[in-house]
């Protein structure tokens, strides 16, 4: 039985000559051959690039996600006594799982598509520059399943707002973000906000004696999710070339 792959099909091989006289037309030093075989790369083994299938729906709900998140650190005194540095820093850092949570709150759920990847041949033949969408890492469709694995996660845990909002003060008040000037101080509100997270939890379900380690488990998720893809997918179509980051420090800082 024949275990190899099955992905190219002949015509993906018949290319192969005309893509390398191509090539060695382009490059003098090379002397002319009749023909080199083209070693063959399997499609299996290439990220699937993935967008958003409606993106003019999805990408207003993400943006106001997004506005949502901010408004909620922006509200949070203790936050404010930070350090300005501080403040930038764990916004950096927790800006991207602040949002996922949002998704989760607000039941923001999304499908993907296949984006269509020029062929080499054609990029050769139309001369065409990378541009600085080619040079960013684009949404792939691994990266997109665990998004959706994670939200999943949280929506069977059907958390309260009052769930959510501790939650997200033990996502922003990270002490193990680096170059923090007040670290203790950032600890001591991370426990504070666990402590405050397990007091709702009990009365809430008296009976689910594992729901709050189980909460702190999905949260552990939200790193392992890059905020490349966060910006790429739900946030590129609408701003551009610019960069987020950028945008975040503008809307969180200028009162």
């Amino acid at each position: 039985m024949d275990n190899g792959c099955r992905c190219s099909s002949s015509s993906d091989r018949l290319s192969n000559p005309i893509l390398y006289n191509i090539l060695s037309q382009m490059d003098s030093s090379k002397p002319s051959q009749d023909y080199i075989s083209v070693p063959h790369r399997c499609n299996c083994e290439v990220p699937r690039t993935v967008c958003l299938k409606t993106p003019s729906e999805i990408c207003k709900e993400a943006s106001a996600v997004l506005v949502k998140t901010l408004h909620f650190m922006k509200n949070l005194p203790a936050f404010n006594q930070l350090p300005p540095n501080d403040q930038f820093t764990l916004l950096r850092s927790c800006w991207a799982p602040l949002f996922i949570l949002g998704l989760a709150q607000e039941h923001v759920d999304f499908e993907v598509m296949d984006v269509p990847t020029d062929s080499m041949l054609k990029k050769i033949l139309l001369n065409r520059q990378e541009s600085p969408d080619m040079e960013r890492e684009q949404p792939s469709m691994a990266g997109v399943s665990k998004l959706k694995g994670c939200l999943k996660k949280f929506w069977s845990l059907d958390l309260s707002p009052k769930e959510y909002a501790y939650l997200k003060g033990t996502t922003i008040f990270n002490p193990d973000v680096p170059d923090l000037k007040a670290a203790l101080f950032v600890e001591g509100l991370q426990q504070e906000a666990q402590h405050a997270l397990s007091e709702v939890v009990q009365p809430l379900h008296p009976g689910d004696h594992d729901r709050f380690a189980r909460i702190l488990l999905t949260a552990s998720m939200l790193q392992s999710i890059t905020p490349s893809l966060i910006t790429e997918l739900f946030f590129r179509p609408v701003i551009g070339q610019a960069d987020l980051l950028e945008l975040l420090v503008d809307m969180l800082f200028c009162r």
